[in-house]
């Protein structure tokens, strides 16, 4: 009865918290709308008996996460949970399945490709991918540079204001569409939060296949060849919010491979894994800090990484992590043992360094102190070992838990210091100058940006605050107003989306500010945190109120906008919307731009469609 009275408990708590968004401040790349929330719910009135060995009888966290959306509502509404069900509004509890399951309630059988009306008339062989314009995963390019070239893009400065929505695809049940896009061989690769992946016909989005995974895609999907595998020459790679990792055939969705990136019951995968010569290097993050200062939480233990597989068997090459292998440290005062060190999640994307042979990511802030060296970072590691070249460290003592206001309800999980939760949740940029010099680039949640040398051991060769000072009364990551979700370069200038609102532009030799251009209507605020994309004369970056603008590069005026925040009538006849762009940027592919709309921060600005547009 304890545990049964435990969990109604939470379920209450969770479905309220539910309907707000989830905290996104630092590339906390959340799943469904409000996922986060949901989980620090769970934290905070759940682990005194789920994960508890003194209560044996409660299913342990790793147990309900296994648990189908469609199992969860039915022990709400009909099974051995209906009382505690019946006190819960029927959003509630259809809210509260999808939090604990990590897809939304129906995606089981509504998100299938074969059940669409605007099934393809054919799957012709794919081309290969390499051989024509493409945005292949999260930065179009291994330097994770977010820029299309004029080739690639087949869309040029004068044309971007004739933009025109050609067609909208609406994701079945889906409630918050934040995987970005990728285009190659004329196909759109599409992950969502209800676990479906798509195959798209680019230009009239028809729909080749879908497969189904066991939880939610957040990252980009990559696309490169496979060997040994039959007729397959093609995969497609990316990773869930269970940590799986898949590859499939690209030409038909069948499952080449499975596994799993990391067994911490809370770890996930929420940013692209690259693909390069045959591997795919895996990113691995976690949600545990969002409220791990509650005293029944046994602080903590969960790292970041990153993880080396072999593309065509998906067998583990190597896997490092961001710091050592957590130990006991002590019992807080209701006899709970906490562990350090841990944190330095990994939420973006790597970047690859096809002369030194490395490999380089970004990593949070951690959950424990002292604060690892290499949290707050820039990760070097060699490609084909995963050992350690260096690092560059931009906020030092950056230990955060949630629920470590301070005051009264400061637990004695919590570091003595908390804060200030800068994170790098953005993917190094590595970039060529005209000159032969190397840099990259990385930026912090405070709007610093780092311009390291990557033939120098990661030397710092200048920083600059790309962020306007905050505006009056801002909260949150708002406040610090910087960048959270990364840039695009060309060979001049890198271009930042702000928390504060709006963009600007850097030199890339020296730092210098060139241009900031606010983007939020007179007594308005917008988020413009959103990875920016770029082509020729262009830099792209959406907004919290759902806008996507173009703005020229050369003197940062706005030349097109488009409001994505509405309803669509859709090519698969799914009801759809837009809505908040907090996350991902458009990519920009042969005379057309695609971008998905609907994943908020705040409010209920949600939504599930996917939009293409084209001069046509």
């Amino acid at each position: 009865m304890r545990r049964i009275l435990h969990v109604a408990a939470l379920l209450t708590v969770a479905s309220a918290v539910h309907a707000q968004a989830p905290a996104q401040g630092k590339g906390k790349q959340g799943g469904s709308a409000g996922t986060e929330s949901g989980w620090a719910a769970f934290q905070t009135r759940c682990m005194g008996c789920h994960g508890n060995a003194a209560v044996p009888a409660a299913p342990s966290p790793e147990q309900i996460r296994q648990m189908s959306p469609e199992r969860i509502y039915a022990a709400l509404t009909t099974g051995s949970m209906k009382t505690q069900g019946d006190a819960l509004s029927e959003d509630q509890r259809r809210m509260l399945a999808t939090f604990m399951s990590a897809r939304p309630l129906g995606s089981l059988n509504e998100g299938a490709a074969q059940s669409m009306p605007n099934r393809c008339p054919s799957n012709p062989a794919m081309t290969d991918p390499s051989s024509g314009p493409s945005w292949n995963g999260w930065g179009v390019d291994t330097g994770n540079t977010r820029f299309q070239p004029a080739k690639g893009a087949g869309l040029t400065a004068a044309q971007v204001p004739n933009l025109k929505l050609k067609w909208a695809f609406g994701v079945p049940t889906g409630l918050s569409q934040y995987n970005q896009p990728t285009i190659v061989s004329g196909r759109v690769f599409l992950g969502t939060d209800t676990g479906y992946v798509y195959s798209l016909d680019a230009k009239t989005g028809c729909v080749y296949w879908s497969f189904q995974t066991k939880a939610a895609v957040r990252g980009a999907l990559s696309v490169g060849a496979v060997k040994g595998k039959g007729s397959t020459k093609y995969g497609v790679f990316f990773g869930d919010f269970r940590t799986f990792v898949y590859g499939l055939d690209a030409q038909t969705g069948q499952q080449l491979w499975s596994t799993k990136a990391d067994d911490h019951f809370i770890a996930r995968i929420t940013a692209a894994p690259i693909f390069h010569e045959g591997k795919v290097y895996v990113p691995v993050s976690s949600s545990e800090e969002f409220q791990a200062g509650n005293l029944d939480y046994p602080c903590c233990t969960s790292r970041g990484s990153v993880v080396a597989f072999d593309a065509s068997n998906g067998e583990r090459l190597w896997k490092t992590y961001v710091m050592d292998d957590p130990k006991p440290v002590r019992k807080n005062s209701k006899g709970v043992q906490l562990y350090a060190p841990a944190g330095g999640s990994v939420w973006n994307s790597p970047t690859i360094d096809t002369k030194l042979n490395a490999i380089y990511f970004g990593t949070g802030d951690a959950e424990t102190e002292p604060a690892a060296k290499t949290s707050d970072a820039v990760m070097a590691l060699d490609l084909k070992t995963g050992k350690e070249l260096w690092h560059y460290q931009i906020q030092e003592n950056d230990a955060f838990l949630g629920g470590c206001g301070g005051g009264v309800n400061k637990s004695d999980n919590c570091p003595t210091m908390p804060g200030p939760d800068l994170d790098i949740g953005n993917s190094p940029i590595l970039k060529t100058l005209p000159d032969g010099k190397r840099v990259v680039l990385t930026a912090g949640k405070d709007g610093r940006v780092f311009a390291l040398d990557p033939d120098k051991k990661g030397a710092l060769l200048w920083m600059t605050n790309a962020a306007p000072p905050p505006p009056p009364g801002a909260t949150g990551f708002a406040r610090l107003g910087g960048i959270v979700w990364g840039g695009a370069a060309d060979d001049r200038n890198v271009y930042y989306g702000l928390s504060s609102g709006g963009m600007s532009a850097l030199k890339l030799t020296t730092g210098e500010k060139i241009w900031y251009t606010p983007l939020a209507k007179e007594g308005t605020r917008v988020n413009n945190a959103a990875a920016v994309s770029a082509i020729p004369g262009v830099a792209f970056v959406a907004g919290s109120d759902g806008v996507l603008h173009a703005l020229s590069t050369a003197d940062g005026k706005v030349i097109w906008e488009y409001n994505t925040a509405r309803d669509f009538d859709t090519v698969n006849k799914v009801p759809a919307k837009g809505g908040a762009i907090n996350s991902i940027g458009p990519t920009i592919v042969n005379g057309m731009l695609f971008i998905g709309s609907g994943y908020a921060v705040s409010g209920s600005n949600f939504g599930n469609v996917l939009l293409a547009f084209s001069l046509e």
